[in-house]
């Protein structure tokens, strides 16, 4: 998608240039610090009433229902992607309710053993929790490549159930 991105956050400490893993140019990142989850939700809220822009990101610890519905309403007029990421959620917490359409959960995985010592590709396990219309799934896919796509291991992709699943939807 076209434009900046406008991530908000408490306080900048994200490792922008790692950014790139995930098919993210850095120099594409507009931060606003906003000093408390509070702001954040306020600058979120704010950058999604202007046009031209690819996406919103905002990190908060936790964020009301009320904040939730507020967030949804603003990313449905303007039609921009809102992401909210609580980063230091513990993995057994539970999600509290959420007017958004999607609910995921993303954690590290062990990336793939190379046969000697390096570090492979980083993945991820992602978890579709929630969707309004659909089943929750799940994934695993590995850091961007050469292409600038986040990619599917390849042992998923030529597994037979994913055979099965490409005839199902031809």
């Amino acid at each position: 998608m076209e434009g900046p991105v406008f991530w908000c956050l408490r306080w900048r400490d994200l490792f922008a240039p790692a950014l790139h893993l995930a098919g993210l140019h850095p120099d594409r990142v507009i931060y606003v610090e906003a000093g408390s989850d509070t702001n954040v939700l306020l600058a979120m809220e704010e950058c999604l009433h202007h046009p031209g822009i690819a996406g919103v990101v905002g990190e908060v610890g936790k964020y009301s229902t009320t904040a939730s519905k507020r967030l949804q309403l603003a990313a449905e007029s303007s039609g921009v992607a809102a992401f909210v990421f609580r980063r230091a959620a513990k993995a057994e917490q539970v999600a509290e309710g959420t007017a958004a359409m999607t609910r995921w959960r993303i954690t590290a995985s062990p990336s793939e053993d190379l046969g000697l010592p390096s570090l492979g590709r980083p993945r991820w396990h992602v978890d579709l929790e929630r969707v309004r219309g659909g089943n929750p799934h799940a994934w695993i896919v590995e850091a961007c490549d050469a292409t600038g796509r986040i990619a599917l291991p390849a042992a998923l992709v030529d597994r037979p159930a994913a055979a099965e699943d490409r005839k199902i939807v031809a």
